[in-house]
């Protein structure tokens, strides 16, 4: 029952993670690498502010941070034509100098003894079994989809999403895409780094490299939750990505458990889901197109 109740909790906070993946990746259409750079970052703003004193503003600044990283990441790839992926890359590079300047040039910073947002959660509902952590950050998931939901169906939030649909019709419509793009990746990215301030308050430790491989996560999130419940509304796909999470979470934390793969092994086991899932829908297409040519031939003969 711990175990489940572990894995709900980290599966919630990831999950506002992997909403930001789903901003990029499934609405902008766009991969954006800078991920892994901006969960680091929000982990490192987030302690530094919390060892001061302050947690709920902690994550104000983390987020403030992320969408920063975000929107250079924009502007390199619309003001500078660099490509995406590379955009992605630079961004994450130049942000792990960033986030070890923000920790006082440590590569980790300790948060304990340091007042949080859980065990303020914690000391308002008093539990056993940490119904307070999982209070938190189930309100924090559930608030962060309904305001993205309002966003996405906003005038401008509708521009967002036709610049991911296409590109070309937003420009020929004298809709400026550039922004759309860059304001997109700017959220996505602060959702990110507001998942890593989370995750620094609830583990009370911040690492500079905690954020390696958080796009393969963040994707395998993503796509979990797509294959269970379909691709359908922006909002129905926010709701899947986040209860995706849960359940990656859950998968890892019994799989580890049962000793069914080392646990140096989990970045591995979470590339190949993304992998798995990702070519499932190529592998549908070239059945269905086998099984025609099999009817036609059947009808030639």
């Amino acid at each position: 029952m711990t175990l489940l109740i572990g894995s709900i909790q980290l599966g919630l906070l990831y999950a506002i993670m992997a909403l930001g993946i789903y901003i990029t990746f499934r609405i902008l259409n766009v991969p954006d690498l800078t991920v892994d750079g901006s969960f680091s970052l929000g982990m490192a703003c987030a302690a530094v502010i919390t060892v001061a004193g302050y947690p709920f503003l902690a994550l104000l600044v983390a987020m403030i941070a992320g969408a920063l990283a975000g929107f250079s990441t924009g502007l390199l790839q619309t003001k500078l034509s660099i490509h995406p992926i590379l955009s992605g890359i630079l961004v994450m590079t130049g942000l792990y100098t960033v986030n070890l300047g923000i920790m006082g040039g440590r590569a980790n910073l300790s948060v304990v003894g340091s007042e949080t947002l859980f065990m303020k959660a914690e000391s308002i509902i008093v539990s056993q079994n940490g119904l307070g952590r999982t209070f938190l950050a189930l309100l924090a998931c559930i608030v962060i989809i309904g305001i993205l939901s309002i966003v996405f169906k906003t005038r401008f939030g509708l521009t967002i999403r036709a610049t991911g649909d296409n590109e070309e019709m937003v420009r020929s419509s004298s809709i400026n895409a550039n922004t759309s793009k860059c304001v997109g990746l700017a959220m996505g990215n602060a959702c990110v780094a507001l998942s890593g301030a989370l995750i620094c308050q609830y583990q009370m430790f911040s690492d500079v490299g905690s954020g390696s491989g958080m796009v393969v996560i963040g994707l395998a999130s993503v796509i979990i939750g797509e294959t269970l419940f379909g691709r359908r509304s922006v909002t129905f796909g926010l709701i899947s990505s986040a209860v995706g999470s849960i359940i990656y979470r859950i998968i890892i934390a019994f799989a580890l458990k049962i000793d069914l793969f080392p646990s140096y092994a989990l970045k591995l086991v979470s590339a190949v889901i993304v992998a798995v899932a990702l070519s499932v829908p190529s592998i549908k297409a070239s059945i269905e197109q086998s099984k025609k040519r099999r009817e036609a031939t059947n009808r030639l003969s």
